[in-house]
């Protein structure tokens, strides 16, 4: 592919445009706080438009966005060490909300939704956020390096146990 300042430009016009909202999303799972979350939107997109002068289309532009973009945001929480992450088995153990009213509410749901996966480990927590953004296995595949059948078992073990969490918070 032509790797001229103006095709970088295009590309990342594209990409703004197909995936922009997507972007958004998946630094809201990142980050809970509004200042980290603009912060890693910006570096994000300047990873992006600086990663397009090398882009050589041997994969798809929904997979160079979804890797640059996990990568970004996988690096920017190790950079600033944020609280323990837990693997898969110990997300079972999480306590339950005792909260019944914000159960039944929908954007607390899906903040709680969000800082469930925040707390999954990679390549689990890029695994959940690329699944919910519709990527098939083989895409999730390519982003992270797992095998799309890899991914569709992590899929399987990470639904069951974040349903476990909700199912869990309803009745307590």
């Amino acid at each position: 592919m032509d790797s001229t300042p103006g095709r970088q430009n295009e590309l990342y016009l594209e990409t703004v445009a197909e995936f922009g909202s997507a972007l958004v999303r998946l630094v809201r799972v990142y980050e809970a706080d509004c200042e980290r979350q603009r912060d890693l939107l910006q570096d994000i997109h300047l990873a992006l438009w600086r990663s397009f002068s090398g882009f050589a289309g041997e994969c798809s532009l929904r997979t160079w966005v979804y890797r640059v973009a996990h990568n970004v945001a996988i690096s920017s929480r190790l950079r600033r060490r944020r609280p323990p992450t837990v693997s898969l088995e110990e997300i079972i153990e999480m306590p339950a909300s005792t909260d019944v009213e914000c159960e039944t509410n929908t954007v607390f749901a899906l903040e709680r939704l969000r800082a469930l996966i925040r707390r999954l480990k990679p390549p689990d927590d890029q695994v959940m956020l690329l699944y919910l953004e519709d990527a098939s296995a083989e895409t999730i595949g390519e982003v992270t390096g797992l095998s799309a059948r890899a991914v569709a078992t992590r899929i399987h073990r990470i639904k069951s146990l974040l349903a476990r969490q909700f199912r869990e918070r309803i009745s307590s």
